[in-house]
């Protein structure tokens, strides 16, 4: 099997359950800075220690944008088809999230001034990825807003995580303790 099919060289892109649009539409725009997002925290991933519990947080996070993805990559009318959890965000996947950031949240004093990103390479690839997400979120509006998608609330929540995540791996010494030359 090839991975090239030159079914896009005409400037269209397949969607998940059938039909071809442009490779420009709202959602394949939306779809693919989500891919970006995805990218970003597989570098992320790349700074942890496999097995570590950011490792795993990172590849549970990794997947379910696969599940996000597929979803901005079918068309309304096949909406039906999607499965919950795997190729459709659910109300669940976002409690998940919200569950992680409360509990991530205890490990560190609460900050109480704008950090700058670049503490190290992990906390800097999170707060990338983070930015990344906030875009993808703004693109999304234009595709997902007032249906009943999870997609918003998904990506609203996974970049409060992977800000939350950046300072539980800063492990607090970026906080206002230290001093400014």
């Amino acid at each position: 099997m090839k991975i090239y099919t030159r079914k896009g060289d005409d400037g269209t892109t397949g969607l998940l359950y059938g039909g071809r649009v442009a490779k420009d539409s709202p959602a394949i725009e939306a779809n693919g800075v989500v891919d970006e997002a995805q990218a970003m925290l597989g570098l992320a991933r790349a700074e942890a220690e496999r097995g570590s519990e950011l490792d795993d947080v990172l590849v549970d996070l990794e997947r379910d944008l696969y599940v996000l993805m597929a979803e901005l990559a079918t068309a309304p009318a096949n909406r039906s088809k999607l499965v919950a959890g795997q190729t459709l965000v659910t109300a669940a996947m976002v409690t998940r999230l919200e569950e992680l950031i409360d509990a991530l949240t205890e490990r560190f004093p609460p900050v109480t001034e704008f950090v700058l990103p670049g503490h190290d390479r992990t906390a800097a690839a999170l707060d990338m990825a983070r930015t990344v997400v906030r875009r993808a979120e703004r693109l999304v509006l234009a595709v997902a807003s007032g249906s009943d998608s999870e997609v918003l609330a998904y990506l609203n929540r996974l970049s409060d995580l992977l800000w939350t995540m950046a300072r539980w791996q800063e492990q607090g010494e970026s906080l206002p303790s230290r001093q400014r030359p």
